[in-house]
């Protein structure tokens, strides 16, 4: 069990070449988590948090817990309304996705992403500028610019029995027990051309590495840049059923690339379930509708196919969001 911890949390933190930034299997509902060029699509303001379980089974497995706000800047001024929770009764249709004009968007993220000993807690600012192809279809460019803390949890480590009694019993974690924090200032950036039947993405994290970078301790973590491609394309089946088939591609050097395919289906743009499945060996289920016109919510289940599903139940995200239009 504990080699299968060990080699579990490896994989995960990037020092053996794995992914070194949080997964979502909800990405096709925030898209802004992906791609900084998202930000402001809708006209209105988005504020969205989040929480991913995986690996539930283990102790201290991988969990991620986000925030994040954009909005479109400027337009018309929005109605005020009663900020009481009010349950609709019936469904509560998306809001529409508007092209063919020019505007300005804002966002903002806050990210505790924590693995086994390892723990990396991120705060970013995004800007984004849409542009008019046409009526209806417009080109997003957007970055994001922000702080990037790193650190591995001695204490952590022992609790998890993965350095046992004292340092040097576990050659494993021999290099990186005595390091303190690794800050560094993270830039990221992407394209998002969308209209109101599709969307295609390409964006990029950690573009800047640690070429700025400051802290007291020395750490062993390494920033690689992580490439990100999206595309989605929304069909109508009638008048209430719309399925949407998308697609997800991660790549970071030298890592293989990673491929995760999803089809949702939604009903009168209000309540939606779908599936996906993950080339890591893992299929995800999910479900979510519009409370009211100012709440979402979404939830998915993650099951691996590799042999951890031995020791683990799969995975959750949660996700809660409110809406203001």
């Amino acid at each position: 069990m504990r080699k299968l911890i060990l080699t579990a949390i490896l994989g995960v933190t990037g020092l053996a070449y794995g992914q070194q930034v949080a997964q979502y299997s909800q990405y096709l509902r925030n898209q802004y988590m992906v791609n900084p060029g998202a930000a402001g699509v809708y006209d209105f303001v988005d504020i969205t948090v989040g929480g991913r379980l995986q690996w539930l089974g283990f102790d201290d497995a991988p969990k991620t817990t986000y925030l994040y706000v954009s909005s479109p800047i400027g337009g018309k001024p929005r109605v005020k309304y009663n900020p009481a929770l009010r349950i609709s009764n019936g469904p509560v249709r998306n809001p529409k996705i508007k092209t063919g004009k020019l505007k300005h968007a804002i966002g903002g993220m806050l990210l505790a992403d924590q693995y086994g000993a390892y723990r990396q807690l991120q705060i970013a600012g995004t800007y984004a500028l849409h542009i008019p192809l046409s009526d209806k279809v417009n080109l997003s460019w957007g970055v994001n610019v922000g702080f990037s803390n790193r650190s591995f949890l001695r204490d952590k480590a022992l609790t998890l029995n993965l350095m046992p009694g004292q340092i040097g019993s576990d050659a494993t974690y021999d290099t990186y027990a005595n390091q303190g924090a690794n800050n560094t200032i993270d830039v990221g950036s992407g394209l998002y051309l969308y209209s109101k039947k599709m969307f295609i993405g390409v964006s990029a994290d950690q573009l800047t590495r640690d070429f700025i970078s400051f802290g007291t301790d020395p750490a062993n973590f390494d920033p690689n840049i992580h490439f990100k491609a999206t595309a989605g394309l929304k069909l109508p089946l009638n008048d209430n059923l719309t399925i949407m088939p998308s697609v997800l591609a991660k790549y970071m050097a030298p890592a293989p690339i990673s491929l995760e395919g999803s089809v949702q289906l939604e009903y009168k743009e209000w309540l939606w379930f779908g599936a996906s499945y993950r080339s890591s060996n893992a299929i995800v289920a999910m479900a979510g509708l519009n409370i009211s016109r100012r709440f979402k919510f979404g939830y998915s289940f993650d099951y691996s196919l590799s042999r951890f599903n031995e020791h683990s139940v799969g995975g959750h995200e949660l996700v809660l969001g409110i809406m203001l239009r």
